[in-house]
């Protein structure tokens, strides 16, 4: 059995995209030359791959298996790609990472902006995602890099721990919470939180903890980060929950108190996956090497 590159990309695109004609664009196709290369494949396949109704394209469940493997092997397609570039080994490359909000709002920036000011040949793709998300993500090849804190059940996949933070409350210096050294989850939710957007990985992690607790957690604003959580709260919005290398931060010019979280997983380790470190191109694994810098990653 024989397989294009080109047809798998196409499916790719088309897979990611809502309909056949957007697939087909981002292919530089048009619609009846990409339907017709889907049909095709399709028939050396003996299976189909789309389900095609006027609101766009739906996979299949072979069409599910057949993205997973194409995006493999288009993955080791530009890793080989990258490996022999003029640049040499670490200098050029596109790295797509899958993190979660604290990762995507806080530490990644101030480290890409190093990283990337160093490897004018590197390109990066960096999206948040919830994190059962990440894993599947790395696991099934589209991602290269997958950032997550907390407790990890990666089977298949290389877990690298690179730091710990924790979880803390931030009230304002005059909240009756304020005295406290300690509080429970349980002890916040009588009163108004500030949180991150919905889809966000710490919201999320947030709500289905409330949720074990059936309890609610009231919303008065939901903010897009950190900074504009603590500013809310010093102006006596509320209260809110966020990791305690953020509030360090944004104490030094906020009046704002911090209280620690009586609760086991309010310490979130913070770890990095990939599926095979030593199969990863250069790039990727300079940048791990940047988050890593006492390791031997090469």
């Amino acid at each position: 059995m024989h397989f294009d590159l080109p047809d798998l990309r196409l499916f790719i695109h088309i897979a990611e995209s809502p309909s056949l004609t957007q697939g087909a664009r981002r292919a530089s196709l048009s619609p009846a030359a990409a339907s017709a290369r889907i049909k095709a494949l399709e028939g050396q396949l003996d299976t189909r791959l789309l389900y095609r109704d006027s609101r766009g394209v739906e996979l299949t469940p072979a069409g599910q298996r057949l993205l997973q493997h194409a995006r493999l092997i288009m993955r080791q397609v530009d890793y080989l790609k990258s490996e022999f570039t003029e640049y040499g080994s670490d200098a050029a490359g596109h790295i797509r990472i899958f993190a979660n909000t604290t990762a995507v709002t806080e530490f990644l920036p101030e480290v890409l902006a190093g990283f990337l000011a160093e490897r004018p040949g590197v390109t990066v793709d960096l999206q948040e995602r919830l994190s059962r998300d990440i894993v599947r993500g790395v696991l099934d090849g589209g991602a290269d890099l997958g950032i997550i804190a907390g407790p990890v059940e990666a089977a298949g996949l290389q877990v690298l721990h690179f730091s710990t933070d924790r979880l803390v409350l931030v009230v304002p210096d005059n909240h009756p919470l304020a005295g406290r050294e300690r509080v429970s989850l349980r002890d916040t939710l009588q009163y108004q939180h500030i949180g991150l957007h919905d889809g966000s990985t710490l919201l999320t992690f947030l709500r289905e903890h409330v949720e074990t607790l059936g309890g609610t957690l009231s919303l008065r604003i939901q903010m897009s980060g950190f900074e504009a959580i603590c500013r809310m709260v010093e102006a006596n919005v509320g209260i809110g929950i966020i990791p305690e290398s953020a509030a360090s931060r944004h104490r030094r010019t906020m009046k704002l108190h911090t209280i620690e979280l009586d609760e086991t997983w309010a310490v979130r380790e913070r770890s990095m996956l990939v599926r095979d470190l030593e199969a990863l191109p250069g790039s990727v694994r300079a940048l791990i090497a940047t988050l890593l810098p006492e390791s031997s990653v090469a």
